[in-house]
């Protein structure tokens, strides 16, 4: 059971990953995602209230819930979180000097990158 400031601390940053979520609607290089999936991850730990008006809202209630329950993604949200993945990675790894770094960037890329390669893609009938 977290503490009421370790709650308050969550909420905060739960709050703040949505901001950027919304923001990485509209921004080609700041990723959606993984905001929203920060921000679930705390608001279950720091407010129900929170985490359901999360999975409630309109505009990515039911991407979050599909990833929740484990029903997968879009394949135009694979595509898309991939492609992001691997440009912002591109450019940490050309920016970075020690070739650790570069390594160690790599791996967390093909990891990431299993990880949604292995998640079922979801097919809407038009």
């Amino acid at each position: 059971m977290a503490t009421a400031t370790v709650k308050i601390l969550l909420n905060i940053i739960g709050i703040i990953a949505v901001l950027l979520a919304i923001l990485g609607i509209f921004l080609p290089l700041l990723p959606t995602t993984p905001f929203l999936l920060l921000a679930s991850a705390c608001f279950v730990r720091g407010s129900e209230r929170l985490h359901g008006w999360l999975l409630t809202n309109r505009l990515f209630g039911e991407y979050l819930r599909n990833i929740e329950e484990k029903r997968g993604i879009p394949l135009k949200g694979k595509i898309m979180t991939l492609i992001l993945l691997w440009a912002s990675l591109a450019f940490s790894i050309y920016t970075v000097r020690p070739l650790l770094l570069k390594g160690m960037l790599v791996l967390i890329g093909l990891g990431v990158s299993a990880w949604i390669l292995r998640m079922k893609t979801l097919r809407y009938d038009d």
